[in-house]
């Protein structure tokens, strides 16, 4: 069997958004979320997390807030039952106030940095893989590598500035349809 994966974006996604937010007490999951990576767990893929993560360049909290970050979804989803593979965040962003984040990089979304790491990381098939998101950013990511796309259309997307690789294979309204899309195309 391939390694295949589902990338996920993580604020907006995979947790309700709240910007900059680092503070585990203010941190939720979406609906259905953890039915939806029970699901896909169920189903062999693999499970990776993939957020930018711009307040550390804008010197709104350390890099180092975002350790809690990852060990309290780590340990929220794993007393559901669901492993996260890998949790990958791009601190940069060239309007930046802390210096050696305000850069522009390969791993901010769209940049396709971050996913062409963990696809290494992990052995992933990307041709065999799906990035979900709730804007066009994460659409184009996944779309530069090979993935099938799912933007969760929740109101998150103000921009939509449309090109080939910003149009997703699926719109949906929430992570479990995204699922439940992902497991239909299994069966094709």
């Amino acid at each position: 069997m391939t390694n295949r994966a589902v990338f996920l974006d993580k604020d907006g996604t995979l947790i309700e958004d709240v910007p900059y937010n680092v503070n585990p007490d203010l941190i939720e999951l979406t609906q259905g979320a953890i039915e939806a990576l029970q699901l896909l767990q169920a189903h062999e893929y693999k499970l990776i997390v993939i957020s930018n993560q711009s307040g550390v360049a804008r010197g709104y909290f350390p890099e180092s807030e975002l350790v809690g970050v990852k060990e309290y979804l780590f340990k929220l989803f794993s007393e559901q039952g669901v492993t996260l593979d890998g949790f990958y965040y791009c601190p940069h962003h060239p309007d930046g106030v802390v210096s050696e984040y305000a850069i522009t990089c390969d791993c901010r979304k769209p940049e396709p940095g971050l996913i062409l790491r963990a696809a290494c990381e992990h052995n992933i098939d990307l041709q065999n893989s799906w990035f979900i998101g709730d804007i066009l950013n994460d659409v184009e990511a996944g779309n530069r590598v090979g993935c099938k796309t799912i933007l969760i259309d929740n109101g998150n997307e103000t921009e939509w500035l449309l090109s080939g690789m910003r149009i997703p294979h699926y719109t949906v309204a929430d992570l479990i349809t995204a699922a439940q899309v992902i497991i239909r195309n299994l069966k094709k």
